[in-house]
């Protein structure tokens, strides 16, 4: 019986060593002098210079933020429109064919979800002219339609905690519909709605595969250059961008729960 916890706390310590032991060594050699990854040439701030002044990876960083921070947005709306009517409308003509279309995105692999957008705007393209060229609308589009999927379930399941009598009452005090809605409905499952946004914005700023065939040229995001320039070999300025990458979750991530412990 006293082996166990010690057992347990080794499998634990072996875990995290495993995931963590790798960031720890990216944010090591991102302070690497040399040229060369793995070969230590002393302490050196020179690939965070050269961060700042590669313009390339500025404008992918800039772009990834655009198309995620709309992404996010126009994802939370759709996506809370969708729960609610899963949620409060009941049975309505059409309600099996929106769940699996919810559903779809969840269990679809992305390559087949980005095979099937860019069908779908090379189609338009002939048929109607739009879009003219893919880039970040386009992006911005596909990124959409995964991201809303994944705020329907996480809304969906806080308004099935939530009381319906407090909407029940309001309306019987007189309140119209999109009143109960506004004033009653969205500050409760405001907390679900948020955490959908900071869902869509990482699942988009994450994003590859889809980006890649939705993209055209000149609307290269940053994990996309990341993805061509490790094909080619890791190098310095990569180890930087990461450890600069690493540092921002981790603000957010303790930021995140402060917050949280000052709500409580």
């Amino acid at each position: 019986m006293k082996r166990r916890p010690t057992l347990l706390i080794s499998i634990a310590a072996f875990g995290y060593a495993f995931l963590y032991l790798p960031l720890a060594s990216v944010v090591f050699y991102s302070f690497n002098e040399s040229r060369l990854v793995t070969l230590w040439g002393g302490f050196s701030l020179r690939w965070y210079k050269a961060l700042l002044h590669n313009e390339d990876i500025l404008n992918a960083a800039l772009l990834s933020l655009e198309v995620a921070a709309a992404s996010a947005t126009i994802a939370t709306v759709l996506g809370t429109v969708i729960a609610v009517a899963m949620r409060r409308l009941g049975r309505f003509r059409g309600r099996g064919l929106l769940a699996g279309m919810v559903t779809a995105p969840l269990v679809m692999p992305e390559i087949i979800t980005g095979i099937s957008l860019l069908f779908l705007f090379v189609s338009l393209s002939e048929w109607i002219g739009w879009p003219g060229a893919r880039g970040a609308m386009t992006i911005t589009i596909a990124h959409v339609t995964f991201c809303m999927a994944y705020v329907s379930v996480v809304v969906r399941s806080r308004l099935a905690q939530m009381d319906e009598s407090l909407e029940e009452a309001a309306m019987d005090l007189g309140g119209r519909p999109l009143q109960v809605f506004l004033d009653i409905t969205v500050p409760s499952i405001m907390p679900a709605m948020v955490a959908g946004w900071l869902l869509s914005f990482t699942l988009s700023l994450d994003d590859v595969v889809i980006a890649s065939f939705v993209s055209g040229p000149g609307a290269t995001t940053l994990p996309m250059l990341i993805f061509s320039k490790v094909r080619l070999g890791v190098s310095p300025d990569i180890n930087a961008l990461a450890t600069v990458v690493i540092v921002l979750v981790s603000v957010a991530v303790v930021a995140a729960r402060v917050l949280t412990r000052e709500r409580r």
